[in-house]
């Protein structure tokens, strides 16, 4: 596997700064001063209370970095206090396409990551943890595996952390590779040894999660945060970002870019200086659009993404959502038909099949996108590519229907000439302008 590149940028990163690719371990973490905010917090309990903590974590106006964007703070406070056995999972099932920032974050910064989950675990009183590592990226399970020895015998995590009262043992778990094991009752069911397929909401997670019980998941970046906000405030993490979306962002940027990699910027950093970083799009070419959160987000045509901000408000007043943050930028030689084609083929081999909707409709769809795309599309296609789509979002027990539908509707709204050309004249239009 292909390493992306790794950029910092400014004077806020604070997740990627000072990594060069081997200087993961925890010799090296304690040097950039790993630790000190978990030393901290143990050291002044009586400052550092559980409430204390989740209070600063709601200031800081951490989202979850997962897709979702979801106050963190918030999420945590919901964990019941007094239940006797409660969970903590830290989403590593990273397998959104165009997405690969947090297994950046596992190969190089991985104590950081593991910080900032015994610092969740001590503000929600948990005793066990499991980072749910995606089947496909097993030298980051293996690196996990050390990074969890060298802690443990470092004492920091265990029982009695660094002396303290407080005790915290995690496990690394590895899945299989199922997209669906991305969502978080999925994951659940697999980690219980099941089938990995959404469960029915409510009960919620934070009632009625791992083996039953009371259990949080946050995603790894959305983690990895946590130990600046303890060691600067939630006050500065909030003044790098956004009044409702403090912090940095890691942007995991591809497609038709000269550098394609993760660039770590803050909130509202407007959309160009991302493309910038990533040295534009390629020689020759002009950009056509970008989906800006992931696969599954509904694509921005280039004259509205230029003028868009990289925050969840922004990107949403755009029509379409941060998501993920991973930025997939298409130019004037790809085809639009055959784009959605391939995005959908994803969605419709990923379905875990147990809701109608998606099961049979991301087959509908694809049926329907591959006779576009091969010249033997029908009039009244479009029109019934989209009612599929329509009849899927909404309906099914977890957002993978929505995410295989939103593409196509967006699609189908802002490139709709490409689409009608392939039906009236049986083959591509970009071949005529590129």
């Amino acid at each position: 596997m292909n390493t992306p590149t790794m950029l910092n940028f400014g004077a806020g990163a604070i997740l990627l700064s000072g990594l060069t690719g081997d200087n993961w371990r925890l010799a090296d973490y304690r040097a950039r001063g790993g630790y000190k905010a978990l030393e901290k917090i143990l050291e002044n309990p009586n400052h550092w209370t559980p409430d204390q903590i989740i209070a600063e974590v709601k200031l800081s106006s951490l989202r979850g970095r997962g897709g979702a964007g979801f106050p963190t703070g918030m999420k945590w406070s919901f964990m019941p206090r007094h239940a006797p056995e409660k969970y903590l999972v830290c989403n590593a099932d990273e397998s959104e396409p165009g997405t690969f920032k947090d297994r950046d974050l596992l190969r190089y910064n991985p104590h950081l990551v593991l910080e900032g989950m015994i610092i969740a675990a001590y503000a929600m009183g948990c005793a066990r943890g499991y980072i749910y590592i995606h089947g496909e990226i097993w030298e980051c399970y293996e690196r996990m595996e050390e990074v969890l020895k060298e802690a443990r015998e470092a004492g920091l995590i265990g029982k009695n952390i660094l002396g303290s009262p407080f005790s915290f043992e995690v496990f690394n778990h590895h899945g299989f590779g199922a997209y669906i094991c991305g969502e978080e009752t999925a994951m659940l069911e697999s980690l219980e040894g099941k089938k990995g397929q959404p469960r029915y909401k409510p009960p919620f997670p934070a009632n009625v999660g791992l083996y039953g019980k009371p259990t949080t998941i946050n995603n790894v970046e959305t983690l990895a945060n946590v130990p600046y906000i303890i060691l600067n405030g939630g006050q500065r993490f909030l003044e790098l970002g956004q009044p409702n979306a403090g912090g940095t962002k890691i942007f995991s940027i591809s497609g038709d870019v000269k550098r394609p990699g993760n660039y770590e910027l803050p909130m509202g950093t407007p959309f160009t200086v991302l493309l910038n970083l990533a040295g534009g799009v390629r020689e020759g070419h002009m950009l056509k659009a970008v989906i800006p959160g992931g696969s599954s987000s509904p694509v921005v045509p280039a004259s509205t993404m230029l003028d868009t901000k990289l925050d969840y408000d922004s990107i949403a007043k755009a029509g379409s959502m941060m998501g993920s943050g991973a930025v997939i930028v298409i130019d004037n030689s790809r085809c639009m038909v055959k784009s959605l084609l391939r995005l959908s083929e994803f969605y419709h081999e990923e379905s875990c099949g147990q809701c109608t909707p998606c099961r049979e409709g991301t087959g509908w769809m694809v049926k329907i996108l591959h006779r576009l795309e091969h010249g033997e599309g029908r009039e009244g296609d479009l029109e019934t590519l989209d009612q599929v789509a329509h009849n899927i979002m909404g309906r099914t027990i977890c957002a993978l229907g929505d995410a295989a539908a939103m593409p196509v509707r967006s699609f189908l709204k802002h490139f709709r000439d490409e689409f009608d050309f392939h039906i009236k004249n049986r083959r591509c239009q970009v071949q005529d302008y590129v």
